[in-house]
């Protein structure tokens, strides 16, 4: 049986190089701590908060996030797809999400605000209802993803072929319109 731990702030914790416990955290809040190179493997976080972590080359092999926000976080090239999918509910705002990886999952509904998402993966990604608030998706990668209802307004840089992707009542502006139209080397003014 897994031990919980309940309502508990980390402050200033390093975890780098370490193999967390199977346990479960609950209400928990991690400021500035560094997760570089930690093995959460089995690890579920329920209703936390991780402000200004480093997440650096972390292994979350079926980590379950449920209720999780991420708040100025660096995350780069973490792999999200080998995560626990099962009531997968977070949010990011303000993160590095560069080179990160969400092939071929289910995160529906989830909200990116202000984050770079350069070069990450959507490839056969369900990403339905969800919002790029601000996010730069330069380089990301959407091949047989699922984005329908999801909102890229205010999101710059993307590149989307409608033909291999659902993008059904997904919202865009119309300076983002040209990323829609990219493959067909036209000229939007």
């Amino acid at each position: 049986m897994s031990i919980s731990i309940i309502d508990q702030t980390f402050d200033n914790q390093d975890f780098s190089n370490q193999k967390l416990p199977s346990r479960e955290y609950d209400n928990c809040t991690f400021i500035n701590c560094n997760f570089s190179k930690t093995d959460m493997s089995v690890v579920t976080f329920l209703e936390c908060k991780f402000d200004t972590c480093n997440f650096n080359a972390t292994m979350m092999k079926e980590t379950s996030f449920q209720d999780v926000i991420f708040i100025s976080c660096k995350m780069l090239g973490l792999d999200f797809s080998t995560c626990n999918s099962f009531m997968f509910e977070v949010e990011f705002e303000d993160c590095n999400l560069d080179y990160t990886s969400f092939y071929n999952f289910m995160m529906k509904n989830i909200q990116f605000k202000g984050c770079s998402l350069k070069e990450a993966d959507f490839t056969e990604t369900n990403i339905t209802g969800s919002i790029f608030k601000d996010c730069n998706l330069e380089g990301a990668i959407f091949e047989r993803t699922i984005a329908e209802k999801v909102d890229f307004r205010t999101a710059i840089n993307y590149k989307i072929d409608p033909e291999n992707n659902t993008i059904r009542k997904a919202k865009f502006n119309l300076q983002g319109i040209k990323g829609l139209l990219i493959k067909y080397d036209v000229i939007v003014e």
